[in-house]
Order: C-alpha cells, then structure tokens, then sequence
C-alpha cells in the first residue's frame, strides 16, 4: 500500500489522495505535524530534503513533489480508475499544455492569494490587501481566456478530465470559499466547469481531509 506522508489539510498532500481516489489506489496517510516542525526534522527531510510535504514511500520507493507523485501514480496504474493522462501523443500534449496553464496562469497566481487570506491568519499574520487586489488584478485576464478555451471544449486538455482539470481543486476551493466566488461565477464556461470538477466524488472524499 501507498504510505502517503503529509499533513490532512495540506493542498498538495489533498491533489495525491484526490489522485489515488480517481485511480482507485489505497493508501495510508502517516500524519506529519506541521505545528511541531517534524517535516524539519532529519527523519522526514532523508527522504524530503525541503522538508515539505508530501511524500510517498510506495513499497521503498520515495518520491516528492505532488505533481510528480501524481503522474507516476497515474501511470503506474493505468487501468484502473479514470485514466486522467492521455497515452496518445495528441492527446498527450493536449495535456502537457493544460497542465502548464495551470501551473502558470492560475495556482502561481491564486496559490499566493491564498497564502495571504487563507494561510497569514492561521499564523497570525496580516493579509496584504495591496497585494491581493494586484494579484487579482492579474488573474481576471488569465480567467478570461480559461472562459474562451471552456466555451469550445468540456475541460481544459479537451472532452475528458485530465489531471490539469483535477490540480486546481486544491487552491481554487480555498480561492471560491475565501470570497471570491464571483470571480468564478462571473464566467459561465468556468462556472460550469469548476462545477463539474469541484463535484467529483473523489474530491468530496478528500475535500476537507486528505
């Protein structure tokens, strides 16, 4: 079995236990308690080196990095489960594409929203608003074009979920809950969307704890 290390809430450790959720993988989450530092200390960091979280030790293979664990999850078991990456080379690249908009044109900007209005006053810190309202500033031409794309095609890489759609869950749920639903809601093809993916039963299942 998967031995998921990561802590429940964490975004990146809720992507891997939405994939093994999509992919019918069991797995078991070995708490790691951010609060103490134990992800800094040297029994974690020997197999997480930046101490953050999560990794996987699947049968005495450690890997880091959500995307990465999700792509070799996702290939590893290729027949059970909703495939979420293409194998054909198209199809593939289709994918690739989607999945670097995400990166780049929605979580690099969002993620950092998220920092300041989710995560600062969990830790006691303040939200810069300034930067907030430049973040947004930015991320509405990005969402425009997400609208464009959705009006031609039912998701991100084309007619059938990929992992591209599946990654922005994890922030964009924090993103929609923290005040900025009408960001979303303003679109209608993001709208429709983001409604499809955020109601996956695999998300609903991992959603409030990995």
């Amino acid at each position: 079995m998967v031995k998921l290390y990561g802590f429940p809430l964490s975004t990146c450790t809720r992507l891997v236990a939405l994939v093994c959720k999509e992919k019918n993988i069991p797995y078991e989450l070995i708490q790691v308690n951010l609060a103490k530092g134990e992800h800094k200390q040297p029994a974690f960091t020997a197999n997480q080196p930046f101490g953050q979280v999560p990794y996987i030790d699947d049968e005495g293979f450690i890997l880091y990095e959500s995307r990465a664990i999700a792509r070799y999850l996702i290939k590893k078991y290729p027949n059970q489960g909703t495939p979420l990456i293409p194998s054909d080379p198209k199809a593939e690249a289709l994918f690739e594409q989607a999945a670097s908009i995400e990166a780049f044109n929605f979580t690099a900007i969002v993620g950092p929203i998220v920092a300041e209005k989710v995560f600062n006053p969990r830790r006691g810190l303040q939200t810069n608003e300034a930067r907030v309202s430049e973040l947004l500033a930015s991320l509405q031409p990005k969402l425009d074009a997400y609208d464009l794309i959705l009006s031609k095609q039912k998701y991100l890489a084309g007619d059938s979920v990929t992992l591209a759609d599946l990654a922005h869950l994890p922030y964009g749920t924090l993103f929609y809950a923290v005040g900025f639903a009408e960001v979303f809601d303003s679109r209608p093809n993001l709208t429709r969307w983001w409604k499809e993916i955020s109601s996956r039963p695999a998300w609903l299942a991992v959603k409030d704890s990995a």
